[in-house]
């Protein structure tokens, strides 16, 4: 079985700090430089470098990038003297707030959110820290910008025709933005939802269209609703992921698992299975059609309260 992307990085560059083309103290190629000679995505770039990190072969530099050789020792620091507050560089002084906002959704949408910190935005943009912390708070007040700047990317349409007509396009619309984020689903949440300006209009439009019902079944169909374009919606990113790292897209993964699937058809008795597998039918995943599907069965379920 071929080894994953990021463990057949992780060897060359493992064999070019053996071997001495790479010495202690140099820099390792950059994920950037990763991507571009391996044909890589990001992710998997980041994931070999990690793996390395962890047999402690490189370690990250701040400002420098990755360097060969075990992280140094700290040591105590001695109470720093008190200095006059220095101004901030220029490049500080323009920074805007959506440049802190969309250089963490290119993190994300590249290297998965928690690739995404205010050391890595800060040193991307460059400019201190302690910068991005008066133009956005933490971490957590970042990502909730993101989340709603990432939704104001696909704004609601015109929403005309029936209630079945209407519910869809406000489900295919929150699908596209899982789509092209796929972070974007791991931090949205159910229970405790995000007021936020570009969300918010979607909850609205969905308790008008389910205004005949009573309060709480109308949240609970809102919840349901959103609760269910989400839950898949993060399928999309595990996949992503899973196909990274192992370099097979699903369809592979289920070829390689037949011989194992029909050996434990045959010792289960699992007569179901077996008359599905029998005339050799072959299922073909696609998580747009499961989500067309799935969302079907709910406006079907949905019909009957309305």
């Amino acid at each position: 079985m071929d080894e994953p992307p990021y463990l057949v990085i992780a060897a060359e560059l493992r064999r070019r700090i053996e071997s001495g083309e790479l010495r202690a103290g140099e820099r390792v190629p950059s994920t950037r430089s990763l991507v571009r000679d391996f044909g890589v995505a990001m992710a998997t770039a980041t994931k070999a470098l990690r793996a390395l990190q962890d047999e402690r072969l490189v370690h990250p530099s701040p400002g420098v990038g990755t360097i060969v050789g075990p992280p140094p020792r700290t040591t105590r620091a001695r109470p720093a003297r008190q200095v006059a507050p220095r101004s901030e560089p220029d490049s500080t002084l323009a920074l805007e707030r959506g440049q802190v906002v969309r250089m963490g959704i290119a993190i994300a949408d590249a290297e998965g959110l928690p690739a995404v910190s205010m050391r890595r935005i800060a040193a991307e943009l460059g400019v201190s820290t302690m910068a991005l912390y008066r133009h956005v708070g933490g971490k957590e007040t970042l990502v909730l910008q993101m989340v709603d700047a990432a939704f104001g990317e696909f704004p609601l349409p015109a929403l005309t025709g029936d209630w079945r007509e209407r519910v869809t396009a406000i489900a295919q619309t929150q699908w596209a933005a899982y789509r092209a984020h796929l972070w974007l689903a791991g931090a949205v949440s159910v229970g405790r939802p995000q007021v936020l300006p570009h969300l918010l209009p979607h909850t609205d439009a969905l308790l008008t269209v389910f205004k005949t019902l009573d309060k709480t079944t109308a949240m609970y169909a809102v919840i349901s609703l959103f609760g269910y374009v989400r839950g898949l919606a993060q399928a999309m990113e595990s996949e992503a992921m899973a196909e990274q790292d192992t370099g097979m897209s699903a369809d592979d993964w289920a070829e390689r698992q037949s011989e194992q699937l029909a050996a434990a058809i045959a010792a289960g008795n699992l007569t179901a299975f077996r008359e599905l597998m029998s005339d050799d039918w072959e299922f073909d995943f696609d998580l747009d059609q499961l989500f067309a599907f799935g969302l079907d069965l709910m406006l079907d379920g949905l019909a009957v309260r309305l």
